[in-house]
């Protein structure tokens, strides 16, 4: 029976991934809502280039791989902050419990904001004296189990929305994530995920609320029909993505990791994430990588990254992560990462 499990789990990822409406010659890029769920989450993984779906083994694996959260050995908080392009934050938390041979349950929060701005208009360019500000938000819940001692699966349902002014959009979507640790090349690690599975979102509110005069021709008829602009639904950034992780080198105080990416967009071209991370003591981490290779027109590149980890008392440790990105002609973006193990 867990063979049959796990060959339908590898069936369906594949066969919903590769199934997509994709055009070879055309990226698609700017055609799905919500595309702040494409924002890597977390510096370890940020470091490595985002290659992470294989490794995934610490909370970040929420938003990563939600089976990965089966690998963690204890509960585990943690709390990230990016500094996004253009002034915009870019917040996650979120917690993993472990419940014994019943499985792993784990909750997370995605926030996107930004100051707020002058509304101006070509009438009054210098502004209005009213505000304005955008905000996005994604509220997950997982649910993750061991099959076996090497085969994971989890799940991820999640509330998304976003708000613009007056103007929102809202929806559900779902994560499926596996992973797999093989005999091969040191206990190399397999995972695979689908992220963004759900209903296209639709923007509306007051905002759209407008008045017209249906005949401006004619004298004497109402020029203040109330009317309303109707917008349509956009696909979430559906992502298939498959990973491979290995310990080139895992002595007594030292270890060094690799891991590759394979990424699929509904609204992109192909890429390739490349990461290393190397472990001196399991206390001083040390990571680089490279994210969207061979993505034509990409803006992202070499990624740099550092981790300490302490035992302030015993049964808990500290973990301070930082992740050093190079943006292109957006500049770098820098996140920073405090979690507790307990």
């Amino acid at each position: 029976m867990i063979k049959w499990i796990q060959l339908f789990a590898i069936i369906l990822l594949v066969n919903v991934g590769y199934s997509q409406n994709f055009v070879s010659n055309v990226s698609k890029v700017g055609t799905s809502s919500a595309p702040f769920l494409t924002v890597p989450i977390g510096p370890r993984a940020i470091s490595m280039g985002g290659a992470f779906v294989a490794l995934s083994d610490d909370a970040s694996a929420l938003y990563w791989n939600p089976s990965g959260i089966t690998r963690l050995d204890r509960n585990e908080f943690v709390a990230i902050h990016s500094e996004w392009i253009a002034g915009i934050n870019h917040d996650f938390g979120a917690i993993v419990f472990q419940l014994g041979s019943s499985g792993t349950l784990g909750l997370s929060i995605i926030s996107i904001t930004m100051d707020e701005m002058e509304v101006r208009t070509e009438l009054l360019p210098e502004g209005t004296g009213e505000f304005f500000s955008a905000n996005d938000m994604a509220i997950g819940a997982t649910y993750a189990k061991n099959l076996t001692d090497r085969f994971s699966i989890g799940f991820t349902g999640k509330y998304i929305f976003q708000k613009i002014w007056h103007a929102q959009a809202s929806g559900f979507a779902m994560d499926f994530g596996t992973l797999f640790k093989t005999d091969l090349f040191n206990g190399m690690r397999i995972g695979a995920v689908i992220t963004n599975f759900g209903q296209d979102m639709k923007i509306d509110g007051r905002d759209l609320r407008y008045f017209l005069d249906p005949d401006p021709n004619a004298i004497g008829n109402n020029d203040q029909i109330p009317a309303r602009i109707e917008t349509d639904g956009w696909p979430l950034p559906l992502n298939f993505q498959f990973g491979l992780s290995t310990d080139i080198i895992n002595s007594e105080d030292s270890k060094f990791t690799i891991s590759v990416d394979a990424l699929h967009p509904s609204d992109n071209y192909e890429s390739i994430n490349l990461g290393t991370e190397y472990t001196m003591n399991d206390m001083i981490f040390l990571r680089a990588g490279y994210r969207n290779m061979f993505l034509v027109d990409s803006e992202e590149g070499i990624s740099l990254g550092a981790g300490l980890k302490i035992s302030p008392a015993r049964g808990t440790n500290l973990m301070v992560d930082y992740s050093y990105q190079d943006f292109g002609r957006f500049a770098s973006i820098n996140s920073f990462a405090l979690s507790l193990h307990f």
